[in-house]
């Protein structure tokens, strides 16, 4: 039995309606034609499709907008960066807007989208503030609860010594209540609450919360007969909810009808994380699947103590507590993999490229550890636009072309008719790589040209579309990656292989097709937590297994690309999740 909460009727293509011609309707004027563009961008935002939403705001011409559509499509811009992930850009494109200008609603969304952005990017104290300036716009009591709520987890989670001020202000009251929140179960809690109220009289804070304390039943069993599964049903991350839904749900209706769980989907995005976690829990949760958003399990860590299981679809490094697991489609994995690939085919001086952005350096950061790890060394990074085609510029220097051409000019001038023949660097052994299939398409056949065509490029999953696509894909040769076994015919040993559920799959673009795969993980793991440390799980995303911090780590299947279709390099070794033993590594000399 399933059961369905707090999902908003939307239509197929996220609410936005064909404008067509009514005879009897009069013309709307330009101002109102790029009003109804903007409401529509609007929409696709709000559907959780971003790239359709960028399709519709490159089509629209700033030039034709007023000074207060502009500042609206500026901010819109922002929203779909970050349903992109690009929390960086999106905090220097909000710093180019003026609040002021927008409409009521659209400050709110502004401070909305910035303090998430903050949140990204680890800038507690400045996600903190940006809700603070939006406690003073929204009216709704559930949405003030929901923001102070996400106040206080903010400030909450910043070291004791930032939290001391001096000041009378919104935001020292703000962080005085924080800190302590902090040491809610001392004897005196109560005391410094009254002298808190005293100091603060007048701060926008609402403490009816203090009043009523949650107890919730304790709950030892694990063999849950209700799950709540807490997922995005609209915003931001509504259609990554959706494509991991799918698949969970494609994994419940598979299974025979013994012991088949009662399911609850909730809508992450309609109430605070912890009303969610108790109106589960009062409705009979005996896990808790979710949330995705990495701001609400954060909400939901400091503010709960768990009766019950909670999976989180999401992984917060350095966050850890009495049941709470994390799973997560982590970097950290997809790096540790193909490092150890490379590691293990006899490398041992790598390469780095990757793309010029905030997350190129975090891949660039995961890769140079793992590298390092193992005792292998980094000869050289550089850094690629991901939106430019030709990256002959950053890859002759990484082969250090440039320099070698720079070394023999001055011989070869005095040489007549001597031509120069470049020659690229002898010591490295191996080139690791970060780029989507569109880059890498690009960038494969370049090395090959600058004669790199003889040094092994081993590329993080992004490089894959996850379909096979021989035609496109010739241009990826020869690189080694490592992803989902589900993506790979005969990888994964489940029933629900890719195949099966294609009419499920195919209603998603390729960057969600990992999803699906952690949804039909994120069922199959709700009987399997217990006992996850000691019995690795084969699941559709990996070799599951549990870190000592409940992380639950995936081990991926390795293949190369031949004839433009990914063929499994070691499918017993890699999809059992060992390495095997590394050859020595070759030693070159150095030119």
């Amino acid at each position: 039995m399933v059961k369905l909460y707090q999902y908003p009727t939307t239509t197929r293509d996220g609410g936005s309606a064909v404008i067509g011609m009514d005879p009897m309707r009069p013309a709307l004027s330009p101002v109102e034609q790029n009003q109804q563009h903007l409401q529509s961008v609007d929409s696709f935002i709000q559907a959780g499709d971003g790239i359709t939403a960028k399709q519709t705001a490159d089509a629209i011409n700033p030039a034709e907008l007023s000074s207060e559509q502009r500042a609206q499509l500026s901010l819109l811009y922002v929203q779909i960066r970050l349903s992109f992930g690009e929390a960086e850009q999106a905090i220097e494109d909000l710093a180019l807007i003026q609040p002021q200008q927008l409409t009521p609603d659209n400050q709110i969304k502004y401070f909305q989208s910035q303090a998430f952005a903050y949140s990204l990017t680890g800038n507690l104290l400045g996600s903190a503030k940006s809700r603070i300036q939006l406690h003073r716009l929204i009216t709704s009591p559930d949405e003030l609860k929901k923001n102070q709520a996400a106040i206080l987890e903010a400030l909450r989670l910043l070291p004791d010594s930032e939290l001391q001020s001096n000041q009378t202000d919104d935001l020292a009251g703000w962080m005085s209540l924080a800190n302590i929140l902090k040491y809610i179960n001392q004897p005196d809690f109560s005391a410094q609450i009254n002298q808190w109220r005293a100091t603060f009289p007048t701060h926008p804070a609402d403490l009816s919360f203090l009043d009523s304390p949650y107890d919730a039943p304790k709950n030892a069993s694990f063999q849950p007969k209700t799950i709540a599964l807490l997922l995005p049903g609209s915003g931001t991350f509504a259609q990554a909810g959706k494509a991991i839904r799918e698949g969970f749900m494609a994994a419940y209706n598979h299974t025979g009808n013994t012991a088949k769980p009662t399911i609850h989907l909730y809508d992450s995005e309609q109430s605070a994380p912890v009303a969610l976690y108790n109106q589960a829990v009062a409705e009979g949760a005996q896990l808790i699947i979710g949330p995705l958003d990495k701001e609400h399990i954060q909400s939901l860590a400091n503010t709960v103590t768990f009766d019950i299981p909670v999976l989180a679809l999401n992984h917060i490094p350095g966050l850890q507590k009495n049941q709470l697991y994390q799973f997560s489609l982590s970097p950290l994995d997809d790096a540790d993999q193909i490092t150890h690939k490379a590691w293990a085919d006899g490398h041992q001086k790598a390469l780095l490229l990757i793309p010029d952005n905030a997350p190129g350096k975090r891949i660039a950061n995961y890769l140079t550890e793992d590298w390092q790890n193992q005792d292998g060394t980094i000869l050289e990074t550089q850094t690629y636009n991901p939106k430019e085609t030709d990256f002959s510029a950053s890859i002759q220097k990484l082969l250090n072309l440039d320099e070698s051409e720079r070394r023999y000019n001055k011989i070869l001038a005095l040489i007549p008719g001597a031509k120069y023949t470049p020659r690229r660097r002898q010591d490295a052994d191996a080139i690791l790589l970060s780029a989507y299939s569109a880059e890498a398409r690009s960038i494969n056949p370049q090395l090959q040209f600058y004669q790199a065509s003889n040094l092994p490029v081993y590329a993080m999953p992004n490089v894959y579309t996850g379909q096979v696509n021989p035609s496109l894909d010739a241009d990826l040769n020869k690189i080694t990656f490592c992803d989902t076994p589900w993506l790979f015919n005969k990888a994964y040993q489940g029933e629900l292989a890719m195949d099966s559920i294609k009419e499920t799959w195919k209603q998603f673009p390729s960057a969600y097709l990992r999803l699906i795969a952690m949804g039909i993980d994120a069922y199959n793991l709700a009987t399997r937590l217990d006992n996850l440390e000691a019995d690795p799980y084969p699941g559709a995303t990996g070799n599951l297994s549990l870190t000592t911090d409940q992380r639950i780590k995936r081990k991926l299947t390795c293949a190369k690309f031949i004839d433009g279709q990914p063929e499994i390099s070691d499918l017993t070794t890699e999809n059992t999740g060992s390495m095997p033993e590394p050859r020595k590594p070759v030693n070159h000399a150095v030119y």
